[in-house]
Parts: C-alpha cells; structure tokens; sequence
C-alpha cells in the first residue's frame, strides 16, 4: 500500500451489477472489508473459505468482494462453483481497483466506520486467523 493512504478516506465509488448497486457513502457507519479479486486468480481462490468463514464469524464486518474479471460469464460461474455467498460486484471496466490503486488481487482494505483506510493487505489471507479477527473486532467496537 502507498503509505499515504493509509488514516486517509478511501476513495468515493460506485458499482452497479444489474439491480444491485454499491457506493462509498452506503458503507459510512459500518466496518467494511473491501477484497478485490478475479475468477481466473489462484490465490484469491486460496483465501476464499477463510474469507467465507470471516464473513459468517463476524456479521458486523460488511464484506464486499469486487470482481476485475472482464468476463462476466466466468465470474457467474466461478460465485456458483464456489457457493460465494458474501457481496460481490463486478467491475468489468476496473474503475474502482483502478481508485485504490490497486491491480493484482487479491487486494483487500479495511475501512473503519468513518471511511478511513486503516489496513491494506496484499496478497491472500488467512482470514479467520486470531490475529485478524481479533484486529477487525477492536476496530468495531472502536466507534
């Protein structure tokens, strides 16, 4: 992560994939986990039964998964394969990746209840370890 972004407000957004949408101010108030991933990328693949566990441990966190797959089709596919039941959007066009600066999922922020970026990790997670659950939990109960 560019140093600089963290402590500083993530960037405004939004996405639409069909009738469901997302943007920046929709999050405000929440505790947000914002993964960027693709179908055809291996170690996003790695992290999602533990991102997937995260997501049922701790309801309070708003998981939103974005997709850079340019192939809407594979990305269909790949969410039903893997039963993906946590948010995901697509973004064929890479607009929101292209806003955070980020470009080789998975890349994942933290993103307090304030809309600032407190963490950035590159690379796949274990993200059910102690370590990061216990970090998420006292940044929602830090309010």
């Amino acid at each position: 992560m560019r140093p600089e972004q963290l402590g500083t407000t993530a960037p405004n957004f939004s996405i639409t994939n069909g009738s469901k949408s997302i943007n920046s101010q929709q999050l405000r108030g929440k505790l947000v986990l914002l993964n960027f991933w693709a179908s055809w990328c291996a170690p996003c693949l790695e992290e999602l039964p533990s991102l997937e566990d995260l997501h049922h441990q701790m309801p309070q966190v708003e998981l939103v998964g974005i997709s850079i797959d340019s192939d809407s089709s594979a990305y269909e596919y790949f969410l039903k394969l893997h039963h993906v039941d946590f948010t995901t959007y697509i973004d064929q066009e890479q607009r929101v990746n292209a806003q955070f600066g980020t470009f080789r999922p998975p890349e994942s922020y933290v993103i307090d209840q304030n809309g600032v970026i407190r963490r950035k990790f590159i690379g796949p997670q274990t993200w059910n370890s102690p370590e990061i659950v216990d970090y998420l939990k006292k940044l929602s109960a830090a309010r």
